[in-house]
């Protein structure tokens, strides 16, 4: 799943970064907790977007410090402990060097960002020495491949909106490769699909709902076709499987 959209007001973004947060905070810590980590680690979280993570990270590590990063800082707390820093930044801008850190953790950002592959060089450059850079973005599956019209649609619709601002929505496959030529060592990736429908498990509604207006005013999709997403929501037998974060991380020598 995507982040980062240019429309909608600060309560209805607030609720999709929730959702974002409800579904895939337990995976990303789960990779998290298999690394190394220690209660005087760095952290640097990219893209911090409501904090959940970051969050995380400064409860593991109470000794070290945690900067939470993003170009729009609105739904972060800095007072939620001592140790964590909120910092506004373009973290594109080839002047933003934030220091060395023993983790370095992006998720579903840098997809986002047509400077991506330079981003990722230079994070991987932000490691101290034993620092791990962790990556996780969406590969989204051929719309054309869903069993369902309506979502073949609307997936389509989806890259299409967020492609015309530069977001690459393939480009998470290659994420090994760009880890280990940025030299990192023991490089390793995971996947984790997501779920579209099957009721109570659905995770897209907030994102479609988010990005539905202007898809409509796009002339990509039309108020049908929103109205027929809902009522499939309703439908116990509708279960899809649009997207699939592709994990990967790798540490520096």
């Amino acid at each position: 799943m995507d982040t980062r959209d240019d429309t909608g007001d600060g309560h209805q973004e607030r609720t999709r970064l929730g959702a974002i947060q409800q579904s895939a905070d337990a995976w990303t810590t789960s990779l998290l907790q298999g690394l190394p980590m220690r209660p005087s680690w760095r952290c640097l979280e990219l893209g911090a977007g409501a904090g959940s993570v970051a969050y995380w990270l400064a409860d593991r590590c109470p000794d070290g410090q945690v900067t939470a990063v993003d170009i729009d800082t609105r739904h972060l707390d800095p007072g939620r402990a001592p140790h964590l820093v909120v910092e506004e930044a373009d973290i594109t801008h080839p002047g933003y060097r934030p220091g060395t850190f023993d983790l370095v953790h992006a998720r579903y950002v840098l997809c986002h960002l047509p400077e991506r592959d330079e981003v990722l060089a230079r994070a991987a450059e932000w490691l101290a020495p034993g620092g791990w850079l962790v990556v996780e973005e969406p590969y989204q599956l051929p719309a054309e491949t869903s069993p369902f019209p309506l979502v073949q649609r609307l997936m389509a619709a989806y890259e299409r909106r967020y492609g015309a601002h530069g977001t690459d929505l393939t480009w998470a496959r290659s994420l090994p490769a760009l880890l280990a030529r940025s030299g990192l060592e023991d490089v390793r990736f995971s996947g984790r699909l997501s779920c579209m429908g099957g009721l109570g498990n659905d995770r897209w509604r907030p994102l479609i709902d988010h990005a539905g207006p202007a898809l409509v005013a796009d002339g990509l999709l039309d108020e049908a076709d929103l109205t027929g997403f809902h009522a499939l929501l309703a439908d116990p037998a509708f279960v899809d499987i649009p997207q699939v974060t592709i994990s990967a991380w790798g540490r520096r020598a």
